[in-house]
């Protein structure tokens, strides 16, 4: 009886490894398609346009990081 207990307990394991790693590529797949359309959008925008936000060309890479952690942590 203890082997079983104990070799159900070591089935669910991998299962529970392999569902964070799913979990993990998910969230980062997610986390970059938000930075590339954020990174596609500034960028299409003129420096003026973007002056007029207050922001600047060299600026865009880390709103867009900051947007797609903000968008995950949601």
């Amino acid at each position: 009886m203890a082997a079983a207990t104990q070799q159900t307990a070591l089935k669910g394991a991998p299962a529970t490894g392999l569902a964070s790693l799913i979990e993990a590529v998910k969230t980062r797949f997610v986390r970059h398609r938000v930075y590339r359309q954020t990174v596609n959008e500034l960028s299409g925008l003129t420096n003026r346009e973007l002056a007029d936000l207050g922001l600047h060309r060299s600026m865009i890479r880390r709103l867009a990081m900051q947007a797609a952690e903000e968008h995950v942590a949601h």
